[in-house]
């Protein structure tokens, strides 16, 4: 079969054997396959990726030595069934990227135990794997990844649909975030990023404020919804939440406090902010510049090592979260919130190309203004992008 192989950040069209599957698992044809920014950054930091997992017991995960197929992100076929596998061949679907293989489970697209969908086949568990319902279009439903990152960091944020959701970086991750925000009913969400496309996109995927932050920052309008930004006011209101409480006849001023707390009344408002850019000095600059108490959630991925200041979080009591891809849940409810048509990922799709034309399909990512998400289509003939 022809796959888009990655060998010292070079990427080649080449012939590679085509796997069979084993027991529990089928061999799928490639319908699209979705180009990540996780794909961007591996080609370039894979080492340092492998060191991290490395160090929490996963020493799978390719190196730029390696000749690795990427993409973890698609759409098929059912081609051929393994024993005991419940899908017929030819059955529309899409598959949470884990693979059984070599004696132990690897993300499939991230290790060369695990070939991805940059390729005319991939190999899937039948368990993982998921039939494509109510005639789903093939492009959407090829969404349901990165729709799944951003539903399962919407969930892990605990947010409330009062609370006001903050989303820095516009990028597919931040759009898939703001597009679950939304489908999870959360009232206000503020997008910010530097490129004008982005935040196009970030309209047409529900936000409600869009920031350019060259001229207006994330948190200006913060005393509008009532979150608290400097010092002083934090000091007042401990101050004057007791002297009021101690107006009140009979009940001592600690036990009203204490039943605010018991219903979470007692938290001052505060956003819930997500971080979606993954370059260094970001989550230190959410910290300083978000308001107190802020509850600010690390979605984007950053490779290289960074610096934060942790006074500067106690001080503020900011709450810091980090989320890592999905569950299987998540991957299943994405799929039929696309289904049932609870979200409209389609701009989010600006381009399709063949396997000749990923390298420059990598290359036109790396302008916002261009591109969002881009599709492999291993059947397609040429290089350019479509």
């Amino acid at each position: 079969m022809r796959a888009v192989t990655c060998r010292n950040a070079e990427l080649a069209v080449e012939d590679v054997p085509t796997p069979d599957p084993a027991r529990g698992q089928l061999l799928l044809t490639v319908l699209r396959c979705g180009i990540c920014g996780s794909d961007l950054h591996a080609r370039r930091h894979c080492d340092e990726l492998a060191d991290v997992t490395a160090e929490v017991g996963y020493d799978g995960m390719f190196r730029s030595g390696d000749a690795v197929v990427l993409g973890h992100e698609f759409s098929g076929e059912v081609a051929a069934a393994g024993a005991g596998a419940r899908l017929k061949p030819g059955t529309r679907v899409v598959s949470f990227p884990l693979l059984r293989a070599a004696g132990a489970i690897h993300p499939t697209g991230l290790s060369p135990h695990a070939p991805g969908g940059y390729a005319e086949n991939v190999l899937v568990q039948d368990a993982l794997t998921l039939a494509i319902p109510n005639g789903l279009a093939t492009d959407v439903a090829t969404l349901t990844e990165p729709m799944a990152v951003g539903l399962h960091a919407v969930r892990k944020s605990g947010i409330s649909r009062r609370q006001v959701a903050v989303v820095i970086g516009c990028g597919p991750v931040g759009l898939a975030v703001i597009a679950m925000l939304k489908a999870s009913g959360v009232r206000t969400v503020v997008a910010s990023d530097f490129s004008a496309g982005r935040r196009r996109l970030a309209q047409a995927m529900g936000a409600d404020v869009v920031v350019d932050p060259t001229e207006h920052g994330p948190f200006d309008d913060a005393a509008t919804h009532r979150h608290l930004v400097d010092a002083p006011t934090v000091f007042e209101l401990a101050l004057g939440a007791v002297e009021k409480l101690r107006r009140l006849p009979l009940v001592p001023w600690w036990r009203v406090w204490q039943a605010a707390e018991a219903v979470g009344a007692a938290t001052p408002k505060h956003p819930v902010v997500f971080e979606c850019v993954g370059i260094p000095g970001m989550i230190d600059q959410v910290i300083r510049t978000a308001p107190f108490f802020s509850r600010v959630v690390v979605v984007g991925v950053c490779m290289q090592p960074d610096r934060i200041r942790p006074a500067m979080g106690v001080n503020k009591e900011i709450e810091l979260r980090f989320v890592l891809g999905y569950t299987p849940r998540d991957f299943r409810d994405s799929l039929h919130l696309l289904a049932e048509g609870k979200l409209a990922p389609q701009p989010l799709i600006t381009g399709t190309v063949g396997l000749a034309g990923v390298d420059s399909a990598f290359a036109a990512l790396a302008d916002p203004e261009r591109h969002a998400k881009i599709l492999i289509d291993p059947s397609a003939a040429g290089d350019h992008i479509a």
